[in-house]
This record gives structure tokens, C-alpha cells and sequence, in this order.
């Protein structure tokens, strides 16, 4: 880990470790912010003492970052623009990274403060698109083209929908709860349960299924949140240490030949479908033998490019054996056919078995391009674990108190956990970014209109504000930083 700092100059040393500093600041808040929600019916219902709650969803959160894979992680990574993924390693690159994350890191901290269950993925969602909208405007790109716009469409949809899903499946679920158990102390809020006989924690199997499901609950947002800050981390090797990260220099001969198998495929693909892709999208030009010095995709250099990748990789076993420059002509390469691929496999038209084909190539092609090292894994684990143990209170009393006009009882803290572990852990397979904290407290909503206990709409008000302030804010802010420090550190 500490060799990446060799060579380096004291300038870029010290911009590398706060860049990780910054990263993992996010990912500490992140904790504290957002696994609130994980522990918060589980304290509010009595099922386990405070501190016992958030020392265990903060193991379970470590070990869902180590679990989780990497779907997330490069989801969000490709919400920038590509001109700045193939130039992340330039003055540009830095403004970047620090732009998004000063302005995610204030907006958690802010909304915390104000113990409002804001979504920490629509920060940093909204502060990526932010730095890619002004990318755009600032260099005269038309704005469909400054943010993957695709994928960005995809992330707001189930960013919307999952609180949906949330409301609707954990009505639904307490209803049948409601009619399944008829038993009336788990329908009781602790209080409730005090006055009627003199207990206050949950029966046996409930308080059980409670613990289990917060659990579920962390666990899932390790394995979605946790991505976040991995995907954050390597877009700062890589802009600053690219000779070490542009490339897994751990990948295998076999990696290595799967990428280029993948690439050549990928031009069999485009010539045997050649016939309808030329009427809807240029493959084709003269090879080029000079990289500039801003880098950009053209589909029409997708052909040379894979002719290229072929011959770079054709006859090595390690990546050391190529030169620094040579790794990040690679990797450029290698983004530029994969975002070529995206856009062929969105035609209409193309058969449904030919589309399969083209998504699996392009798993193939980024096999050594998205990947973390375990050392990044396990400090981004560390970091979310750490911040899940302090810091909770606020969120809590705002979920388990605030959101319906009665307390939340046993039953409802079922519903809303499994829902919200069932929901998330469906987006992680998914490789979808979806909130922990829209989930849940939508799921607490949905418990609360089944219960027929209304909600308090102060509450609800200030959640639903702060869920359509964060996009716009976080991208107005991070916006304005990246333009003014592009103006002070790099014109």
C-alpha cells in the first residue's frame, strides 16, 4: 500500500493522501448518517440495547463491503463524462475528485446535523453529475453528452422507485403480518407493551427476527454503500498514481487473454453484424498511430482501437511488461471500445441473442480495467464500520418517532427491515445504487398507512424536501467547485 507514494513529489504525495483522506471521511459519514437507519427500529423497539445495535451493524457493514463485489462501485464511477475517465490522470482529474467529494461530504453532514434521513447515494450522485454537467458547459460539450446520460436515467429510476417499492411492499407485508399473527403483543409499541404487561421488549421470535433483519439491513448497505467509496478510491489512483492503477498489475495471464479475446471478439461481432450497423452508427477509420494529448473517444476508431488493444496484449503475460505509458494506452483503449460497445448493444433492432453476446464481451474486456485492490476494500469496510457506531441518535428518533403520528411497533419494524434488506440486496445483485435511507423510512411510511396511524406531516415534509433539494443542491455545489478550482489550479 505505502509503495504507491514512491517517486512521487511531495505535491503529489500530499494531494494522493488527502484525496484517500477525503474518500474515506465520505464513507465515515456515510456510516454514521446513513446506518442510523439500519439500527433504528431495532433500538427504538427495544430488541437490543444501543450501543450492543450499532457495534454489530457496523461488523455486518464491514462485511457487506467485503461481499459485495464491484457492480455498484464502477455503476457510479461511469456517471462521469468520459472525457474525464480517459484524462482522470491530469490537473482536471483532481478538481474532480475533490469537488464531489467536498460537496457530498457537506450536504451528509448538514442533513445529519439537522437529523433528516437524506440519502447519502443522491449526494454523491448528484455531486458527479454536477462536476459533469460543468465539465460540459465549460468546454462547449452539449450536456447529453457531458454525463452518461444512460446510465444516469437507470440510477434515477430506481432511486425513485425503490422508496415506492419500499411503501408499497412494507404496507403490505404488515398487513398479512396483522392477519397471519393474531398474537396482540407483537402489534404493541414498547410502551404500549409496559402498560399491558409490564414488558417492554419484544417477544422471543420478534425481537429475533428484528435483530436478524437489521442485520440483513447493514449488510446490504455495506455491500451498496461500501461500493461508493471503492469506486471513488480508484478514480484517485488512478488520476494520481496512474502507473500502478490505470491496470490490475495483479492480473493473470488468463485475465489478460480474456480482455483480449473479448476485444477481438468484439470486432468479429461488429463485422458480422455490419451489414445493419453501418446504417446507424461509424465504426470505421484509418488507424491512428498517435495518442493526443486530450484523449477522446470516436466510434469511428473503434476497429484500430481493438487492432491495437490485440497487438498490445498479444503476446504478454504480465502487465509489468508493458511500459507505464503503454498500460494507460490500454486502459484509454479499452474504455473507448467498451463505451462504443454501450452504445451498440442500446440499438433497436440488433437480435436479443447478439445483445447477450456484446454484454458479456464487454464483462470480458473491463475484467483487468474495474477492479479494486483488497487493501482499498477493506479501508472503505473499516471506514463505514468505524462511523456506523457513533452518531446515530438523531436519525433514530426521527424513524422510530417522527415519521407516523404513533410510535412504531414490533411488527412494523419487521415489515420495514425485511423489505428494506430484501430491496437493497436486490439492487446490490443488480449492480443498482439505491438509497438505505428512502428505502427504509418509506417502508416505516408504508407500515405507518397500513396501521392506519397516520403520519406526522411536518416530518414527512422535511424528508420529502430534503430528498428533492439533494440532487439539485449537491449538483449546483459540486458544480461550482469543480469550475472554480479549474479556474485557480489548472488555467
Amino acid at each position: 500500500m505505502l509503495e504507491m507514494f514512491n517517486g512521487l513529489s511531495f505535491e503529489l504525495g500530499l494531494s494522493l493522501a488527502l484525496a484517500l483522506t477525503f474518500v474515506l471521511a465520505y464513507e465515515f459519514i456515510n456510516g454514521f448518517h446513513d446506518t442510523a437507519n439500519a439500527v433504528a427500529t431495532v433500538i427504538y423497539t427495544k430488541a437490543m440495547p444501543p450501543h450492543m445495535a450499532v457495534i454489530a451493524s457496523g461488523i455486518f457493514n464491514c462485511a457487506g463491503v467485503l461481499a459485495g463485489g464491484l457492480g455498484v462501485a464502477y455503476a457510479i464511477v461511469h456517471l462521469l463524462p468520459v472525457d474525464l475517465l480517459l484524462n482522470v490522470a491530469s490537473a482536471h482529474g483532481l478538481v474532480m475528485v475533490f469537488a464531489l467529494l467536498t460537496s457530498a461530504i457537506l450536504w451528509n453532514l448538514g442533513t445529519w446535523y439537522l437529523g433528516l434521513p437524506a440519502s447519502s447515494s443522491h449526494t454523491l450522485i448528484g455531486a458527479i453529475l454536477g462536476v459533469g454537467l460543468a465539465n460540459a458547459l465549460m468546454n462547449g460539450v452539449a450536456i447529453s453528452k457531458g454525463i452518461n446520460v444512460q446510465k444516469a436515467v437507470d440510477i434515477m429510476l430506481s432511486l425513485i422507485v425503490s422508496p415506492i417499492v419500499g411503501l408499497v411492499l412494507a404496507g403490505g407485508l404488515l398487513l398479512l403480518m396483522k392477519k397471519r399473527f393474531t398474537s396482540p403483543k407483537i402489534h404493541k409499541t414498547p410502551e404500549e407493551r409496559q402498560t399491558w404487561d409490564g414488558k417492554k421488549r419484544p417477544p422471543f421470535w420478534t425481537r429475533f427476527t428484528l435483530i436478524a433483519s437489521a442485520m440483513g439491513v447493514s449488510f446490504v448497505h455495506g455491500s451498496n454503500d461500501g461500493q461508493k467509496g471503492i469506486g471513488m478510491i480508484m478514480l484517485v489512483l488512478i488520476g494520481i498514481v496512474p502507473g500502478q492503477f490505470v491496470v490490475n498489475m495483479d492480473s493473470t495471464s488468463y485475465q489478460i487473454g480474456r480482455t483480449k479475446d473479448a476485444a477481438v471478439h468484439m470486432g468479429d461481432f461488429y463485422q458480422r453484424n455490419s451489414q445493419y450497423l453501418n446504417q446507424m452508427i461509424d465504426l470505421k477509420k484509418e488507424p491512428k498511430t498517435d495518442i493526443p494529448q486530450v484523449f477522446k473517444c470516436d466510434t469511428k476508431n473503434s476497429l484500430s482501437s481493438i487492432a491495437t488493444v490485440s497487438t498490445l496484449l498479444g503476446n504478454i503475460e504480465q502487465y509489468t511488461q508493458l511500459g507505464v505509458e503503454k498500460r494507460r494506452e490500454v486502459r484509454r483503449l479499452l474504455l473507448c471500445i467498451d463505451d462504443t460497445a454501450k452504445k451498440v448493444s442500446s440499438l433497436p433492432g440488433l437480435p436479443a441473442s447478439e445483445v447477450a453476446d456484446l454484454n458479456k464481451l464487454r464483462k470480458d474486456l473491463t475484467l483487468t480495467t474495474e477492479y479494486a485492490p483488497t487493501w482499498v476494500i477493506f479501508a472503505v469496510a473499516l471506514a463505514l464500520g468505524g462511523g456506523t457506531m457513533i452518531g446515530w441518535r438523531r436519525i433514530v428518533q426521527t424513524v422510530g418517532e417522527k415519521i407516523g403520528q404513533t410510535g412504531l411497533t414490533y411488527s412494523q419494524g419487521m415489515a420495514a427491515q425485511i423489505t428494506t434488506t430484501l430491496s437493497i440486496g436486490l439492487a446490490s445483485l443488480g449492480g443498482l445504487p439505491v438509497s438505505t435511507t428512502h428505502v427504509l423510512s418509506s417502508a416505516v411510511a408504508g407500515t405507518m398507512l397500513a396501521n392506519r396511524s397516520g403520519l406526522q406531516s411536518g416530518t414527512v415534509k422535511n424528508i420529502v424536501l430534503a430528498w428533492v433539494l439533494t440532487l439539485p443542491i449537491t449538483m449546483l455545489l459540486s458544480a461550482s467547485l469543480f469550475w472554480l478550482g479549474t479556474f485557480i489550479f489548472v488555467n
